[in-house]
């Protein structure tokens, strides 16, 4: 079981918890209603991405067994059949099915599904193809959000759009960077037409960005106005210092994975814990 938890990448379903960023940034992660509505959609999300990870992890077997960390995987070190890995994608293709039924909304229906066919389209060859691939693992954290904010019926600022944008680029690139550095191009061809100096360079760009566009969000008129509150500013210096200590590690020994900076890092997380903190008390009590 151990190992079917591993080969689902559950770890990952951190990534997921941006289905909540709509409902939590509207003031009404409350309702329950739409709180509801919400954890469904997520549970189906969780089921779609562990799909993504499967195929990706079945075709890749090969090429992972030549990887230093990826040689570990079930399906790579062969304590997970083939076979076994394709019943799993059933099995949560049954619960994504039947989730998208519960939270039913045909727009948030039609970005699951375009969710999993541009990462099937990446795992079968689009990953290959330079500043595509890492498009695609943007508009993954992209898609997270519109599918949370297409089920619970709530707009959310271009601003935050533009942020996730900017910080999911970042993200993508420093992944890049990182595997680059470590393994070189002997297991992903795609790393062989990234110069270092490129990668640097776009991700100075996108983190300074991001941080601009959140600042933007925080001190927009619509947003004051929305929430009746002028102290969202406040975030800003915790952003900062969030996106500061990331920057630190994936520019030191790190893989560059965001989920894995995240979880080895508690410095990190407590700073992610104080935002969430405050960003809550600013909505929900101030």
């Amino acid at each position: 079981m151990k190992d079917y938890v591993k080969l689902m990448r559950v770890h990952h379903y951190i990534k997921n918890l941006l289905v909540f960023t709509a409902l939590a940034c509207s003031g009404q992660l409350l309702n329950f209603e739409k709180l509801g509505r919400a954890a469904v959609a997520f549970v189906a999300f969780c089921a779609v991405s562990s799909i993504v990870y499967i195929i990706n992890d079945i075709r890749d077997r090969e090429n992972d067994r030549k990887h230093p960390t990826k040689c570990d995987r079930p399906l790579a070190a062969g304590r997970v059949s083939v076979a076994g890995a394709r019943w799993t994608v059933a099995v949560l293709a049954v619960i994504a099915v039947g989730c998208s039924a519960v939270a039913f909304c045909p727009p948030a229906a039609v970005l699951l599904a375009a969710y999993l066919l541009l990462n099937l389209a990446y795992s079968f060859g689009l990953k290959n193809v330079p500043i595509v691939d890492v498009t695609i693992l943007v508009a993954g954290f992209l898609i997270r959000i519109l599918y949370g904010a297409f089920v619970t019926a709530i707009t959310v600022s271009n601003w935050l759009y533009l942020t996730v944008i900017a910080l999911s680029f970042y993200f993508a690139l420093g992944k890049r960077r990182n595997e680059l550095k470590h393994i070189g191009g002997e297991t992903r061809d795609v790393l062989k037409a990234y110069p270092i100096s490129f990668l640097d360079k776009s991700m100075g760009m996108c983190l300074t960005l991001a941080n601009v566009f959140y600042a933007l969000w925080s001190m927009d008129a619509n947003t004051r106005a929305l929430y009746n509150n002028a102290y969202l500013i406040l975030t800003v210096p915790i952003v900062l210092l969030i996106t500061m200590k990331y920057s630190l590690d994936v520019e030191g020994d790190s893989d560059g994975d965001p989920v894995e900076v995240l979880l080895h890092d508690k410095v990190l997380l407590i700073l992610c814990a104080v935002y969430l903190a405050v960003m809550l008390t600013i909505l929900y009590i101030g």
